[in-house]
């Protein structure tokens, strides 16, 4: 019985993942405006463990008498942490890239549907949302979302499926 030699991916180097990791920050953080009006940062970009978090402040309220979240900031925090989850995948798919031509991938991202879920209040003095990827397809992929506030109370969940080709 004969068997097909083990295929060797060739991995990213320490210092091209560093760059890739750098690069995916600052789109992220900087260059998509919404994030920056959101206040939503990186806090991992570890494959299976992608999470972010943002402080609540007068301009993502609402309700003004009661103080809490706008539905429509708890949708757009968790569209934009299931598309990092799915960006981080992507790269995890491509080992042998370099940070440029991985980043060049995200071009034609775009999300298809999207599902939230509202549990609770969004109240909190910060949040934290992840996503984890479901599946990663040729042309599409998908994500489930959470959001937690300060106190650990899940406040939302999600599920998105994103053009991914």
């Amino acid at each position: 019985m004969s068997t097909a030699p083990a295929a060797h991916a060739t991995t990213r180097s320490a210092e091209e993942q560093a760059r890739f990791e750098r690069g995916l920050r600052e789109m992220f953080e900087q260059h998509i405006s919404f994030n920056q009006l959101l206040g939503l940062k990186i806090v991992s970009l570890q494959p299976g463990d992608v999470r972010g978090r943002f402080a609540m402040k007068p301009e993502l309220v609402g309700h003004f008498t009661y103080g809490r979240l706008h539905g429509g900031v708890i949708s757009s925090v968790l569209d934009a942490m299931a598309g990092l989850a799915l960006m981080v995948a992507i790269a995890e798919r491509h080992p042998q890239e370099s940070a440029a031509q991985v980043m060049h991938r995200f071009a034609r991202m775009g999300t298809i549907d999207l599902r939230i879920d509202f549990l609770r209040q969004g109240l909190g003095q910060h949040f934290d949302a992840s996503a984890k990827v479901t599946r990663l397809g040729g042309r599409i992929g998908s994500a489930q979302m959470a959001l937690h506030n300060d106190g650990g109370e899940l406040i939302a969940t999600g599920a998105a499926s994103f053009v991914v080709s």
